[in-house]
């Protein structure tokens, strides 16, 4: 059987989120150099690269969805933004980055930011792209499998998913639905 290359997501369950923000100071720490929350606001401040956007009574954390064909790396002038081989992710070379806001201006879910800060030894005008990178570094670092945002989420609301097997799931769920359904009507052939 055929299989797409791996495409990792990050899944959120709006109906889990409490709105609590856990997901933002985790990520904002696991991108940083301290060692806990206190020490990366006395030494940077803090720079999530997701953000819980409320929308009426739900909340919802927001992050690169990893596009499959991503408008930011069309656009990336340097080629700092782009598609990772094999990976089915969108990786951002920050040394490359010179700050120009065009992958922030045309993402469609507005969740790429242009934080001020100078990158050692890139090309930047002083301001570089950041987003979700589903803490790949930091996962290997740490030989972690979820990511700083799963890992904080009390409620579960965030999962690291393959997005294939994410497909297939529905596909059985939604088949067994229309079985059930086909079932109870006596409908058998």
């Amino acid at each position: 059987m055929y299989r797409t290359p791996p495409n990792k997501i990050i899944y959120v369950d709006p109906g889990l989120c409490l709105g609590c923000h856990s997901c933002e100071m985790a990520c904002a720490v696991a991108h940083s150099e301290a060692g806990n929350i206190f020490e990366a606001l006395a030494m940077e401040g803090l720079v999530s690269r997701t953000h819980v956007v409320a929308v009426d009574a739900s909340s919802v954390p927001m992050q690169c969805r990893q596009c499959e064909d991503a408008p930011c790396t069309k656009v990336c002038p340097t080629g700092a933004m782009r598609q990772a081989e094999g990976l089915g992710t969108v990786s951002l070379d920050e040394q490359s980055c010179i700050g120009c806001k065009l992958c922030s201006m045309i993402c469609p879910f507005g969740v790429i930011t242009v934080v001020n800060r100078p990158v050692e030894g890139g090309s930047t005008n002083g301001g570089v792209a950041t987003k979700c990178d589903l803490c790949i570094q930091w996962r290997e670092k740490n030989g972690k499998t979820q990511t700083a945002c799963e890992e904080a989420c009390q409620t579960k609301a965030i999962h690291l998913v393959d997005l294939y097997e994410y497909r297939q799931a529905l596909t059985r769920a939604r088949a067994a639905e229309i079985a059930t359904a086909h079932r109870s009507l006596g409908m058998g052939l």
